[in-house]
């Protein structure tokens, strides 16, 4: 928040002067939660207006990863032959695709969050958090009617849920830690290089062949050992991913080497990407 100091004129008057925050500033969770309701706003909007006038409408959600799961079935599953644990490769691509797509899509939204608002920027004070941290809750609605597909592939495949399930909501968490974090650094520096565009939509590309999406980590210990695999698991999605396909699937035990070193990882992003984006949050209005 701005700083705040007063002052006395010579007619006994007190003159409030609003200054920006200037250095290094901690997290204000009571001046975000001051302000619940405009983010409630925009996170209603980026939900409304994202399939606001299409025919389809929130079927996209679904057919997004389901169309991608076709492609991914026909050249990995079937040409490539990539191994898939032994569950049938269409569920086993899917199960990736929902979180995958959740955070390819929520990322891009926020981080040029910023740019895409920066009309509101100059107008009046607010928490600017709240533009990158909105996308991440918004597509959750996407997520959720994505995840809603699973069930109806497993009853095709005859596949049962484990008891592991459970534990997807802590996957969640680390997921939407990843999203945000990431988030938050790309929209700061979104504002004073417009090139973070452009380069956010090939590092997603990027990231997608990094994560295991269309293979399985099983594959990669096989190749570069334990060792590798808890190098691998500093990328949060890798443990995410593979705990989703544990959890469902039950083609290998729960991933929780990944999954812990992720969750630190995320929880790392997650804190530097907020006190960064403080840090530049003076600059915002000057350059957006």
């Amino acid at each position: 928040m701005s700083a705040v100091s007063h002052s006395e004129s010579s007619r006994g008057r007190r003159t409030i002067i609003i200054e920006p925050p200037k250095g290094w500033q901690p997290l204000n969770l009571r001046e975000l939660w001051e302000y619940r309701d405009l983010f409630y706003y925009l996170v209603r909007r980026d939900v409304q207006v994202l399939y606001k006038q299409t025919v389809l409408g929130f079927a996209w959600a679904i057919l997004r990863p389901f169309l991608s799961m076709i492609i991914f079935t026909f050249i990995f599953g079937n040409v490539a032959q990539v191994t898939s644990d032994g569950a049938p490769y269409a569920v086993f691509n899917y199960v990736a695709l929902a979180p995958w797509t959740y955070f390819s899509t929520a990322l891009t939204m926020s981080s040029m969050s910023l740019v895409t608002n920066a009309n509101m920027l100059t107008k009046v004070y607010f928490p600017r958090l709240i533009f990158p941290l909105s996308p991440v809750v918004a597509k959750l609605v996407d997520f959720a009617i994505a995840c809603a597909f699973i069930p109806i592939l497993l009853l095709w495949f005859h596949i049962r849920p484990t008891w592991n399930v459970i534990f997807i909501p802590i996957l969640v968490i680390i997921l939407m830690m990843t999203t945000a974090g990431a988030g938050m650094w790309l929209s700061a520096l979104g504002v004073q290089y417009r090139d973070v565009k452009y380069a956010t939509q090939f590092m997603v590309q990027l990231l997608m062949y990094a994560a295991p999406v269309v293979w399985s980590v099983t594959a990669l210990t096989a190749r570069l050992g334990h060792t590798g695999r808890l190098l691998y698991g500093l990328y949060p999605l890798a443990g995410v991913i593979e705990g989703f396909r544990s959890a469902l699937l039950g083609t290998v035990p729960m991933p929780w080497d990944l999954i812990w070193i992720g969750a630190v990882s995320a929880t790392v992003l997650f804190f530097s990407g907020a006190f960064y984006f403080r840090r530049m949050e003076a600059a915002f209005a000057d350059v957006a």
